[in-house]
């Protein structure tokens, strides 16, 4: 495959992860999908790793990728579609590094559990489980509010690491597969020529 259809195909895939990413982290912060709860969101929340690392800082890669998939400055000539590919290994770089951000913050807000109110008062009750709360489901009733808040949050949560561990095999690739279309060049034959 020809690095610029590769890096069309890859950022393709990254854009609708990246949208997934910032669709999620919008529905943390709304707790089973009322919004009379956000005073009392978990830290986790607030450091919007699906919007910021999963979401905006992957999606630049992924337009980035999209661009660099199609016809450069010069067609397949000169300099060919080279100074888009450069551009998309740093964009790459720092998309795999929202990447990392997202896996590295929703896995801690796995850990911790969501913040809720339980037993007369507001706090992380999981806290020190080191997580044996999402092998035994039967401790989900230590919190009374806001309802459901637990499945709520370690659905979305797991889908953000789900999806930032994707959004770094893709940005990886694409960084290789752009370093390779910098040095090397775009493989497409220019058009008219015959083949």
């Amino acid at each position: 495959m020809c690095t610029g259809k590769c890096s069309r195909f890859l950022g393709l895939s990254l854009i609708p992860l990246s949208l997934a990413c910032i669709v999620a982290n919008a529905l943390l912060l709304v707790p089973n999908g009322e919004t009379g709860w956000t005073n009392h969101l978990s830290w986790h929340v607030w450091l919007m790793a699906g919007f910021i690392g999963g979401g905006l800082m992957v999606l630049c890669p992924g337009i980035t990728a999209v661009r660099a998939g199609g016809k450069g400055c010069c067609g397949a000539g000169c300099c060919g579609n080279r100074c888009r590919m450069l551009r998309s290994v740093f964009s790459s770089a720092f998309g795999a590094l929202g990447a990392i951000y997202c896996i590295a913050v929703s896995g801690a807000g796995l850990r911790t559990g969501p913040q809720c109110f339980s037993n007369g008062e507001w706090k992380y009750p999981f806290e020190n489980s080191n997580g044996e709360y999402l092998r035994n489901d039967s401790l989900w009733s230590l919190c009374d509010n806001p309802p459901r808040v637990v499945p709520w949050n370690v659905t979305l949560f797991s889908l953000l690491v789900v999806a930032a561990c994707l959004e770094v095999v893709l940005c990886g690739v694409q960084l290789v597969n752009a370093a390779i279309g910098v040095f090397f060049g775009d493989c497409r034959k220019k058009e008219g020529n015959p083949s």
